[in-house]
């Protein structure tokens, strides 16, 4: 039981891992002894988090743009010159828009939908053969994907591809659950609340107290709060969950439709 819910000596990969959610979670598995891997677009920035959070343990910057297909096969090909097997895969970089709904451009779809779906569903593709190595039929290789209560329940605000993208994270988890089983790699999503990150500075700034009174719980969600759920699904504790689409937002999307 001791072990149960240990990631020790796994190797993972965080996308988006420079900051935000995607920090949180890349954190709390070095600090648990997991092989980290974390990608994002502005390499310095990547770069100076790995350095950061390899005081705590291992911890490696690979840059990369998730944006385009050929941006998610580089990481793929480059993790693959590092590693023989991965265990471990948390999709979790992306992009929003916020915008009036008539003047709503159209490239915002264009955008966010490349990277919030394209990018998952291209980086996981390219890197199955590296999670299908790792794979054990008592412990999974894992894909865990980043979505959002708004995907769950209609936004406050006017995110329009934002929350469809991150709905379509979640039925994509589903079908990717099914295609990947038979190779023994799980696939769930985590569906983040209000957490303290840069992408919900602004919501917090203006609606955080609002937030705050209707959360059941009462509070904005903590970096441990993140690391637990993604470190539970990537432990053994998780073995036996796919397809699933965890929300964690303190009881929020149970108030909504």
């Amino acid at each position: 039981m001791t072990d149960l819910f240990s990631i020790e000596g796994k190797t993972a990969v965080v996308t988006g891992g420079s900051r935000g959610i995607g920090l949180m979670i890349a954190r709390g598995m070095v600090e648990a002894g997991a092989n980290v891997y974390i990608s994002s677009r502005k390499a310095d920035v990547c770069d100076a988090a790995a350095a950061e959070l390899s005081k705590s343990g291992k911890c490696t910057s690979i840059p990369a743009d998730l944006g385009t297909e050929d941006g998610c096969r580089s990481l793929a090909d480059e993790v693959g010159k590092r590693e023989q097997s991965l265990h471990i895969l948390v999709n979790n970089a992306g992009a929003n828009w916020g915008a009036p709904m008539a003047s709503f451009p159209d490239s915002a779809f264009d955008k966010v939908f490349a990277i919030n779906v394209k990018g998952v569903f291209h980086l996981t593709r390219f890197l199955v053969p590296l999670l299908a190595k790792a794979a054990t039929d008592d412990d999974p290789a894992r894909v865990i994907n980043i979505g959002s209560i708004d995907g769950l329940q209609a936004p406050m605000l006017d995110t329009f591809s934002y929350s469809s993208s991150k709905a379509a994270v979640h039925h994509m988890t589903r079908v990717l659950a099914h295609k990947l089983a038979p190779q023994r790699i799980t696939v769930n999503a985590i569906a983040p609340g209000p957490f303290e990150s840069k992408m919900m500075a602004e919501t917090l700034e203006k609606f955080g107290d609002n937030i705050r009174a209707t959360n059941p719980l009462g509070r904005i969600g903590r970096p441990d709060d993140m690391a637990g759920t993604a470190i539970f699904l990537a432990s053994r504790a998780g073995a036996y969950l796919t397809g699933t689409v965890i929300p964690v937002d303190g009881g929020i999307s149970t108030r909504h439709g």
